[in-house]
């Protein structure tokens, strides 16, 4: 019965917290949209503040706006009333999270931030309370009820404040056309954004490390070319450095059984004609593409006039994106 208890208990928390989310739709309206204007012609930074579990909440919010376009940084209230207070300027707008819209610190600095001037948007479950009535705009996250058995602990209310800020960057997200490569700029450090910022050029063997020979060598003189870069394979150039064509492993197997000689066969004879290549700018994503699309673990870099400046290896891109 006690397992029983614990599992109910737990889907009816689910059950509320949803409730409360699926409530908040009807009051994406008119509200909504000016809040979202303001944000938007925002010149400054989004200051979000707020203590306790909203100030937890804000944090997450911040840094979904700031990783989505919206430049934005968490002030706790206690440190803004004790000169934090000094981060906020004219053009900013101030975003407070308060389910009462009472609270005490937040309310404390309103002075100074109207003396500031900085424009003020409020996430509160109190459209009657003073951060309310001295808010530019106000948005209404009351929920019906707390998850808590208690009514005590906030559940509910901050499931439905986090939910309207992730729909607040969202749209801003989409009014500014924000990219994924916009995106990946502001995380370089995650597997996505290393694949939508590194390019070829960032990755590749280039200079000595690129394994070449000439069209006018043996075979032979192309193994050890192989054999020394430890690629695999080999680019084969004329004398001006441009791209003529490629032997690989594969290539140097198949031809062993049709030439006992074949370590002085020429180059040429054995070369794969107009291998693929790649550009330097294009994206390590790209590139991991075309080596899955025709089978092969290596490809050859050449500038727009065919000439060989480089060489990726799979290895060397899957590990670039780690």
């Amino acid at each position: 019965m006690i397992a029983n208890n614990i599992l109910k208990q737990a889907k009816k928390v689910l059950r509320t917290e949803a409730s409360a989310i699926l409530a908040l739709e009807s009051r994406i309206d008119k509200v909504f949209l000016k809040a979202i204007e303001l944000l938007y012609s925002c010149n400054g930074r989004v200051i979000v503040t707020g203590i306790g579990k909203s100030g937890i909440i804000g944090r997450k919010i911040a840094a979904t706006l700031a990783s989505t376009g919206t430049p934005a940084l968490f002030l706790h209230p206690a440190e803004g009333l004790h000169g934090d207070l000094g981060m906020i300027r004219k053009n900013d707008i101030v975003m407070v999270l308060s389910n009462s819209g009472e609270t005490e610190e937040v309310i404390k600095m309103l002075p100074s931030i109207k003396r500031i001037g900085a424009k003020l948007i409020t996430l509160t479950g109190d459209l009657k309370s003073t951060l309310a009535k001295q808010s530019d705009v106000t948005i209404n996250v009351k929920v019906k009820d707390e998850a808590c058995p208690l009514g005590l602990a906030p559940t509910a209310s901050t499931t439905a404040t986090l939910a309207m800020g992730d729909a607040m960057a969202i749209a801003l997200l989409e009014k500014r056309n924000f990219k994924s490569e916009d995106y990946a700029l502001f995380h370089p450090g995650g597997s996505l954004g290393r694949k939508l910022i590194l390019k070829v050029e960032d990755i590749m063997r280039k200079g000595e490390d690129v394994p070449k020979i000439t069209q006018d060598k043996l075979m032979k003189d192309a193994i050890l070319e192989m054999t020394s870069k430890k690629m695999g394979c080999t680019a084969v150039i004329d004398k001006k450095g441009k791209l003529l064509g490629i032997i690989t492993d594969q290539d140097l197997r198949k031809n062993l059984g049709k030439d006992s000689d074949i370590l002085n066969v020429s180059v040429k004879d054995i070369m794969t004609k107009n291998p693929k290549t790649i550009s330097k700018d294009e994206l390590v994503a790209k590139a991991i593409q075309v080596t899955e699309e025709i089978s092969v673990s290596t490809l050859l870099v050449a500038d727009k006039s065919g000439k060989l400046i480089g060489i990726v290896h799979l290895h060397d891109l899957l590990k670039a994106v780690g």
